[in-house]
């Protein structure tokens, strides 16, 4: 076993998930990266373990699982090292036509992650977004932090949920963005597969908000990788609809992570009113100015 091999670990404080990460040497010279979830999670993290086994074989550039159990603290998975730095800190320095390059393949990669069915089992994808955005709109309502424009944006979701209908559904990475991406001698590697789904492929864009926001090349270059270029008008709209939907539930996730992180998305529903014209224009600015 590859953890009873380990004989040094490095705390990785990243992330949002709450799970013990590492840097780990092993006694075979390798370093690998360890990840501990809490034993309630051990269901969850087996899945996601198995997914990205699915994903690691049909040739998508990411960490290969290698080993995964439970252990005192939980359950533990061991993946490949990624030698690196991370996109997100990377990107927005580059020279533009590098970003847009680097989105692009971004884009491509993505469409191979959504190759993946959902199970034959899933549920209704338009009964189940729109009790997702009904939660979403009650969860507003009760916070106690506002921001110009939301009325705009719900009204927005209220006027669109037509949309949904008859939208197919796929395996999703459930959180697609540049934090989430590494680059190894000059290529992507995505990581971080824990918050995986089953949904709406185009709704996996819903993230693209942190790409546009350091980078709106790599955005433009995702969004065309995916579609070769030729993006479909009925794109946009459904776009976004998820947009709005994540924008306006982002503030009251953000009250317990303290009050930077609540200017941080009170600022960002701000500048998403913007791009889109306060939910009068369907194609976002930063997509529209490439």
């Amino acid at each position: 076993m590859i953890k009873n091999g380990l004989v040094s670990l490095v705390p990785v404080d990243a992330g949002w998930s709450g799970d013990k990460k590492y840097r780990a040497s092993g006694s075979d010279g390798k370093e690998y990266f360890l990840r501990i979830a809490p034993a309630g999670k051990a269901e969850k993290a087996k899945k996601a373990f198995e997914l990205q086994k699915r994903v690691f074989d049909l040739g998508v550039p990411t960490c290969e699982p290698l080993e995964c159990g439970e252990c005192e603290e939980g359950f533990y998975t061991v993946q490949s090292w990624v030698y690196g730095e991370n996109a997100e800190n990377a990107v927005p320095g580059m020279p533009e036509e590098r970003q847009y390059a680097l989105g692009y393949d971004s884009g491509v990669i993505l469409k191979k992650i959504h190759s993946i069915p959902a199970p034959a089992d899933s549920p209704d994808w338009e009964t189940r977004f729109n009790a997702k955005m009904d939660r979403k709109i009650r969860l507003y309502e009760e916070c106690p932090v506002k921001f110009d424009g939301a009325e705009r944006v719900i009204e927005y979701m209220e006027h669109n949920r037509f949309l949904l209908k008859g939208r197919p559904q796929c395996f999703q990475h459930g959180d697609y963005h540049t934090g989430n991406m590494m680059l190894e001698r000059g290529k992507l590697v995505i990581i971080d597969f824990d918050r995986f789904d089953h949904g709406d492929p185009w709704e996996e864009f819903n993230r693209i908000v942190w790409c546009a926001q350091s980078s709106p090349r790599f955005a433009c270059g995702m969004v065309d990788g995916y579609f070769g270029g030729a993006v479909p008008p009925e794109f946009w709209p459904l776009l976004a609809l998820y947009m709005s939907s994540n924008t306006l539930s982002s503030v009251a996730w953000a009250i317990p992570y303290g009050e930077e992180e609540v200017k941080r998305f009170v600022s960002q529903a701000r500048e998403v009113l913007e791009w889109y014209g306060g939910m009068r224009r369907a194609v976002p600015l930063w997509y529209e100015k490439r």
